[in-house]
């Protein structure tokens, strides 16, 4: 019995492939897959030489690639990013210093993700390695890319996506009437001209969408040699563990595969 039991436990484990996001996205991940490892699951993580958090661990095999950027560049970046996230200012303020950010951020996960892609070593040993799954925060595709390349289902760990894109890859409700959005500082209760505020900001959105996404688009359609857009990518999304609290969000509808995990949020102090 005991032997039989010993079999089946190494027939649960699993394989997963990691594609994580720097910053705060990895300190929950890094707890999920410390728990996944003393399951028995072999867990891959695929990360670049610089990083700010990402480091090598007992609890899984890290497969490291280069990029062209320094330490000081990444921290630099980082640094400013999360400064304007507390700065205050009217909309017009937020909006541009925004869009700046996330254009130089953008840069930098662009720039990682064409070096992972281009590295023909280490796709090789992905391709061959024969992954159950993937892992990865879909805020930066590049895992989404990777996970559609080795025809593997895809599980996003996420806090959410700019512009609503999670909203429309899970087809899930998000009208503007009821929804308010990101730096409109509204609430769920709006008079009729806040609501046209909320759904002109919309636009506002499409427009962030398209110089943040457009680039792995391209990046994308190169890789695979066809025509796909990132929405597309997220479309295959096999499950979504959205790490929201409704305690501090606005509720909203959800899928059958979208699992709220806001807790996990609480795990790494």
């Amino acid at each position: 019995v005991v032997l039989l039991l010993a079999l089946l436990g190494l027939a649960a484990a699993g394989k997963l492939l990691v594609v994580p996001v720097d910053g705060s996205h990895w300190l929950s991940m890094r707890e999920v897959l410390d728990i996944l490892r003393q399951r028995g699951h072999e867990v891959v993580v695929v990360a670049p030489e610089v990083t700010m958090h990402i480091k090598p661990s007992k609890n899984f095999v890290m497969k490291i690639y280069s990029v062209p950027y320094t330490q000081e560049d990444l921290k630099k970046e980082f640094q400013a990013f999360f400064h304007f996230s507390f700065e205050e200012g009217s909309f017009l303020e937020r909006f541009v210093k925004a869009y700046n950010g996330m254009k130089r951020i953008t840069d930098f996960g662009v720039s990682s993700c064409e070096q992972l892609l281009q590295n023909k070593e280490l796709i090789r040993y992905l391709e061959e390695s024969k992954f159950d799954a993937l892992l990865t925060d879909p805020v930066l595709p590049c895992g989404a890319i990777l996970a559609e390349h080795l025809s593997l289902p895809s599980v996003y760990f996420l806090r959410g996506i700019p512009c609503g894109l999670d909203f429309e890859a899970t087809q899930c409700p998000n009208p503007p009437s009821i929804v308010p959005r990101l730096f409109t500082q509204l609430t769920d209760r709006m008079t009729f001209l806040q609501r046209v505020k909320n759904l002109l900001h919309d636009i506002l959105d499409l427009f962030l969408c398209n110089f943040a996404f457009e680039l792995y688009s391209k990046l994308a359609s190169e890789f695979l040699q066809r025509d796909v857009s990132v929405l597309d990518l997220l479309r295959k999304g096999s499950v979504w563990l959205l790490r929201s609290e409704f305690v501090l969000d606005y509720p909203r509808p959800l899928m059958p595969n979208i699992i709220p995990i806001g807790g996990v949020n609480c795990a790494h102090k």
